[in-house]
C-alpha cells in the first residue's frame, strides 16, 4: 500500500487519485477557517506557488472535527480561502481526519508518521495541556490532535515528516526544497 492507492474528492465534487501526485513532493494538511492556526493558509499558499513549478503540491483536507471551526459548507469554504488568503492549492470536500470515520488517507498517513509530541515553547506547553485534557487517554497516540497538521510526503509517496499545528508552514522550506 502506498499513498498513490487513495483518492480524495476535490471541493469542487471532482474525484482525484492520489496518483495524480506521482512524482511530486506533497505536503497534505487538515484545514479550518475559523481556527487561531488559520493564518497558516497564507504561508501554505506561498509556499505552494513557489515550489509548484518544481514539482511541489499542498492539498488541503477542510475538517469540522476540532471545536467546530469548519462549519461552512464546500462553496463558502472555497470562497474564504480564495478571498481571504489568495488559496490555488487543491482542496478536497470536508473529511474527518480522526477516530473510526476518518478518510482512509489520513488513517494510512497516521501509520506512517505517529504524534511526537508538540515540542517545547510557551504555545506548545499551552496546546499539549489543552490535547491532554481533551483526549485524555488518547492524547499519546498517532491521532491527528488538531487543524493544520501536516505531512510531507516525498517524490516516491513516502510519508517524510508530519508536523503538527504550531509549525509553520515557511519553517518547512528547507525540507521541501531538500526533497525537490
Amino acid at each position: 500500500m502506498s499513498i498513490y492507492d487513495f483518492s480524495y474528492v476535490s471541493i469542487e465534487g471532482t474525484p482525484i487519485g492520489m496518483s495524480e501526485y506521482r512524482g511530486k513532493v506533497l505536503l497534505i494538511v487538515n484545514t479550518a477557517s475559523k481556527c487561531g492556526f488559520t493564518p497558516q493558509y497564507k504561508g501554505l499558499e506561498e509556499l505552494y506557488r513557489r515550489y509548484q513549478k518544481d514539482g511541489f503540491a499542498v492539498i488541503g483536507f477542510p475538517c469540522n472535527q476540532f471545536g467546530e471551526q469548519e462549519p461552512g459548507s464546500e462553496s463558502e469554504i472555497a470562497g474564504f480561502c480564495t478571498v481571504r488568503y489568495g488559496v490555488d492549492f487543491p482542496l478536497s470536500k470536508k473529511v474527518d481526519v480522526r477516530g473510526d470515520a476518518a478518510h482512509p488517507l489520513f488513517k494510512y498517513l497516521i501509520t506512517q508518521k505517529g504524534f511526537e509530541g508538540l515540542g517545547s515553547g510557551l504555545k506548545a506547553v499551552a496546546l499539549s495541556a489543552m490535547f491532554k485534557k481533551m483526549y485524555k487517554d488518547s492524547y499519546d497516540d498517532n491521532q491527528i490532535k488538531w487543524n493544520f497538521t501536516k505531512f510531507l510526503i516525498d517524490k516516491n509517496g513516502n510519508v517524510v515528516n508530519r508536523y503538527e499545528p504550531i509549525v509553520k508552514p515557511k519553517t518547512i522550506a528547507a525540507a521541501i526544497e531538500k526533497l525537490l
